[in-house]
């Protein structure tokens, strides 16, 4: 009984463990997320931008 007691009490620590990793792991994939779609946001606005100005200079 005394082994099964001290199982379960390592899975439990264990089981929190992989749990609080996988929110960290989680909250990291979401905030490189996020930092990847401003700098192809940015990207793309150079780009626009870029076209922009030498479609107004083709035009004159």
């Amino acid at each position: 009984m005394e082994k099964f007691i001290l199982g379960l009490a390592v899975g439990m620590a264990g089981g929190a463990l992989l749990v609080a990793n996988n929110c960290k792991l989680r909250h990291l994939v979401r905030k490189n997320q996020d930092e990847l779609m401003k700098k192809a946001e940015s990207y793309i606005d150079e780009k626009l931008g870029s076209e922009r100005c030498s479609g107004q200079e083709k035009a004159q």
